[in-house]
């Protein structure tokens, strides 16, 4: 083959991967695998990631610098989880406290000084916190609190309980933050009346933790929707163990619910890839997961929404241009 052909060859290679990448399907970086702690496989997603997407939900476990008061947990630190980034192309994040750390709040503000200006906490706290360490929260990027009541409707056995959810939601709602709720979709419909009368913005965690297989017709569904409509409630789509029956790699029963909540409110969407994938024994494939978004939202400005616009607004992110 003369050095014309080959030369010839290799252009029409190149333009072609150009091609992709301006459409979206391959990220601007290379192809090359990179492996992620607590995350399976190495490939890059197809979709590409806009300039200043977010990832709304992952944690941060720094076991060495930072003992976890609770159960043990696996190493997950800012140098790894920054892998994760290179891999699947986004550049600002929201670390939220694990349950494992209580209200020790440590390791979410470490991460956040050492992840610099494109980085945002959502930490957990109990109704004894002072103004003084609320304001010490908020200049280390906090911007809302969880609660994380998954054991059962009332949080028994959890670092916070139900009931100090409303007079938290009236304290942080002055410094304009959001209440992050992780609980399963029954306690949700239980609880309707609690948020319809909080204060500040709600945070459903996990798309609200939608049992299947009823998905979209579970009460919760319904109540999420009404509560997005009164404007000032936010659901983070995201996979978890619990919220999935047909599991990798479709993911068929998330992506109805995820879709449908696109579909009805793509201005009230963000994303979250969950890393560390805590509970998880057999960690998902984060670049299969991030692809997901092309399936939940195929407009390509409905994804822009979610992963650019939509956080700026809810973690105060400075505005693209």
């Amino acid at each position: 083959m003369s050095d014309r052909q080959i030369g010839r060859r290799t252009f029409l290679r190149g333009a072609g991967l150009a091609a992709l990448t301006a459409a979206g399907i391959l990220p601007c970086e290379s192809r090359a695998q990179i492996a992620v702690p607590n995350s399976s496989g190495t490939e890059p997603p197809k979709l590409k990631a806009p300039a200043l997407a977010c990832d709304c939900h992952h944690h941060i476990y720094d076991t060495a610098r930072f003992a976890p008061v609770q159960r043990p947990e696996p190493n997950a630190s800012v140098a790894e989880y920054r892998l994760l980034q290179r891999r699947i192309g986004t550049t600002r994040d929201v670390v939220v406290t694990p349950s494992a750390y209580g209200t020790d709040n440590r390791v979410t503000l470490d991460a956040i000084s050492q992840l610099g200006a494109n980085a945002r906490g959502v930490a957990v706290i109990h109704p004894t916190v002072t103004d003084a360490e609320l304001n010490t929260l908020a200049r280390g990027g906090i911007r809302g609190i969880r609660f994380s009541l998954n054991s059962s409707p009332n949080g028994n056995n959890a670092v916070t309980t139900l009931d100090m959810i409303e007079p938290l939601s009236k304290r942080v709602n002055a410094l304009g933050w959001h209440v992050q709720i992780n609980m399963a979709g029954e306690h949700i419909v239980a609880a309707e009346d609690l948020w319809n009368r909080l204060p500040s913005a709600i945070v459903f965690d996990h798309m609200g933790h939608i049992p299947q297989p009823m998905g979209t017709k579970h009460p919760c569904f319904a109540l999420i929707r009404r509560l997005i409509d009164k404007g000032r409630t936010w659901v983070k789509l995201s996979v978890t163990y619990d919220n999935t029956k047909d599991g990798p790699p479709a993911y068929a029963d998330v992506t109805k619910v995820a879709q449908a909540y696109v579909q009805a409110a793509p201005e009230r969407m963000v994303w979250g890839s969950n890393w560390p994938h805590p509970n998880e024994t057999n960690k998902p494939d984060d670049a299969l997961l991030f692809d997901l978004l092309a399936r939940w939202a195929p407009n390509e400005a409905a994804r822009h929404r979610i992963l650019v616009e939509n956080p700026e607004m809810l973690y105060g992110f400075a505005k693209s241009v």
